[in-house]
């Protein structure tokens, strides 16, 4: 245990000393990486001290990682993990629990329950309704919609679990067709099929059409429907109109899901609440903690508004994960795909337990203001547009055309300042920038708008 307490202590200031120093380097490395292959080596057929192991690995790995916890990581909607998640995340390795049921940790079992609870408050979503955390948003939109896929075929007598879909009534999916891939992802794992989904037009900014949806909804004889919604687009950030939607298709009889990975967090802050105005009408939603709770990967979480059906489709049972007093606590496994499964419960609580209500609230609105800033400095470069409303944390930015949009954004990303990604909006490229981490300050996005600024006119003097 020795060894063990000095090797924890040693590691543990590795992770201290790269996340001090995160906002020094380059955001993306140049790095050779088959030459960080070879330094990995073959498979040994000698043991080797964990010491030495985990030195070699620190110094062969580290050079290549993307600066993402970092300030001015503006790629994806990716936070930048809270000191107190981390720790938390830290002792959730060295418990090592199985957080399936009471059985297998009544600590891990108790702290999702807590969790969960504030969370529900915190997105504004109905205290009975039940939840499961998963690996992240693609798995809280497949739990959510195999719960749909349940609930609608029970209410015309088909058992989706016993019988399969095969000869079963058949289901609509109807979604807004600027809806995240990880929709489509569920619907292939779920036998429905990606092609089987029925696209709503959306507005200048990609949300909804409501009166497309109701032109969808009338489309065909009534029968099992599932509606998909989107709270924050993947681009431009925009929220589908949820209080006229999720009634209007509840008067056809369908479920609701919304998919609101990071939008959905807009419900925690008074100032952008306003965004996702009756979103706890609908029957399940799904988001990430890895992304504006700034929790570690990997953290999301599926809500349903029906607990009978969530763990209908996801619960099991068998004699060996049973024991006594085992139901007197909510079982996490019930709501979730996976029996092994990592204490995530852990690193949540940690970090609502260290930001608070207050504390969150002012994470998402100082995002919001960072990145309206950012709009408001890059539309002053000359030839730049801003091509989105900035409602929430994303910005989309033009340079000129396709060729010129791809140059600026290559040319930022090798300067290492700040890394921001590249994507397609309505035809046209553009750069992407997704500001959701804790950390990023009014300097940081001044900082990365003069690299911008340095490669629009790099790219105008070629």
């Amino acid at each position: 245990m020795k060894d063990l307490r000095e090797l924890l202590h040693a590691s543990a200031g590795r992770v201290a000393d790269y996340r001090e120093n995160v906002s020094d380097r380059f955001v993306f490395p140049d790095v050779d990486l088959e030459a960080t292959r070879d330094a990995l080596g073959s498979m040994r057929d000698e043991p080797m001290a964990a010491d030495l192991v985990i030195e070699e690995l620190v110094n062969i790995v580290e050079p290549g990682l993307v600066a993402s916890t970092g300030p001015r990581y503006f790629g994806f909607v990716i936070g930048g993990s809270l000191d107190a998640a981390v720790a938390a995340d830290l002792l959730t390795t060295g418990w090592d629990q199985n957080a399936f049921n009471s059985i297998t940790s009544p600590g891990a079992a108790m702290v999702e329950d807590v969790a969960g609870g504030w969370l529900k408050d915190l997105l504004g979503l109905p205290s009975s309704a039940s939840f499961g955390f998963a690996t992240g948003g693609q798995g809280a939109n497949t739990i959510s919609l195999a719960a749909a896929r349940h609930h609608m075929l029970e209410e015309v007598g088909w058992d989706v679990e016993r019988d399969g879909l095969a000869g079963g009534p058949p289901v609509r999916i109807i979604a807004n067709n600027e809806r995240h891939v990880t929709v489509d992802m569920s619907l292939r794992l779920l036998g429905f099929g990606a092609g089987t989904l029925e696209p709503v037009s959306t507005d200048s900014q990609g949300a909804i059409d409501v009166m497309d949806l109701e032109r969808v909804l009338k489309s065909a004889p009534s029968g099992p429907t599932i509606v998909c919604l989107q709270a924050g687009n993947v681009n431009t950030g925009a929220f589908d109109d949820f209080a006229t939607a999720i009634s209007m298709a509840h008067d056809h009889g369908a479920w609701v899901h919304v998919d609101g990975a990071f939008g959905l967090w807009a419900a925690a802050s008074p100032t952008t609440r306003h965004l996702v105005a009756g979103v706890e009408l609908a029957d399940s939603w799904a988001t990430d903690g890895h992304k504006w709770l700034n929790v570690p990967y990997d953290s999301g979480y599926a809500f349903c508004a029906h607990p009978k059906a969530h763990a209908a489709a996801m619960s099991y049972s068998a004699a060996y994960l049973m024991g006594p007093g085992e139901r007197n606590l909510r079982s996490p496994g019930d709501f979730v795909l996976e029996t092994s499964r990592r204490a995530r419960g852990f690193a949540t609580w940690a970090a609502l337990r260290q930001l608070g209500r207050h504390d969150l609230a002012a994470l998402i609105e100082r995002c919001c203001v960072l990145a309206r800033r950012f709009g408001e400095q890059l539309a002053d470069i000359e030839g730049a547009s801003v091509l989105n409303d900035i409602v929430l944390n994303q910005v989309l930015v033009r340079f000129g055309d396709d060729e010129n949009t791809d140059r600026v954004i290559e040319a930022t990303q090798r300067s290492g300042e700040c890394w921001m990604g590249a994507t397609s909006w309505r035809g046209e490229r553009a750069m992407r920038i997704s500001v959701s981490n804790w950390s990023t300050s009014e300097v940081d996005v001044d900082r990365s708008v003069n690299a911008i600024r340095a490669a629009a006119s790099q790219n105008a003097q070629r």
